[in-house]
């Protein structure tokens, strides 16, 4: 966590962007953390809420876009060969798949709060076919929420005395 701090410090929003984008491929970065933080700044006028947030918000929907077109173009010719190896068998693929013709814009949206598990529904948007432009609106809205609500957090943070 460290070295994100100083990497934001030093290279501001631009940093912002690379690390929810990197994250969201699945760099291990502590997203909520760094959510947090980023509203801490904002809070003490080092950076603009606004513009932070929507820094956060491009750079995560971003990877998600990234993780559903490669879960779409390669995911389900090679969950089918490989899936056995992580006990995705073709049957639980079809239930998966069944999962997100019927469920699958909420689970996106609330897939945002729980860390791993954004990544795995924007993969499983892309195998099930689900279609891009849905994908995209409700992968918005969640990513929208989830940043909001953590920048909103890390803001309070800074300015509530304790």
């Amino acid at each position: 966590m460290s070295a994100s701090i100083q990497f934001i410090s030093h290279y501001g929003y631009i940093a912002i962007f690379a690390l929810f984008a990197l994250s969201g491929l699945g760099i291990p970065i502590p997203d909520e953390a760094l959510l947090t933080f980023v509203g801490y700044l904002t809070s003490i006028s080092m950076m603009n809420f606004l513009l932070a947030d929507i820094i956060c918000f491009i750079g995560a929907l971003s990877a998600m876009i990234i993780n559903y077109t490669l879960g779409r173009k390669i995911g389900k010719p090679f969950l089918l060969t490989h899936g056995k190896w992580v006990k995705l068998t073709p049957a639980k693929l079809e239930r998966v798949e069944k999962w997100f013709d019927q469920y699958g814009p909420w689970t996106i949206v609330i897939a945002n709060f729980i860390p791993g598990v954004r990544r795995l529904t924007s993969y499983f948007s892309g195998v099930s076919g689900m279609n891009l432009s849905k994908y995209i609106l409700f992968a918005a809205i969640g990513s929208f929420l989830w940043c909001l609500l953590f920048n909103i957090i890390g803001y309070y943070i800074g300015v509530l005395p304790f």
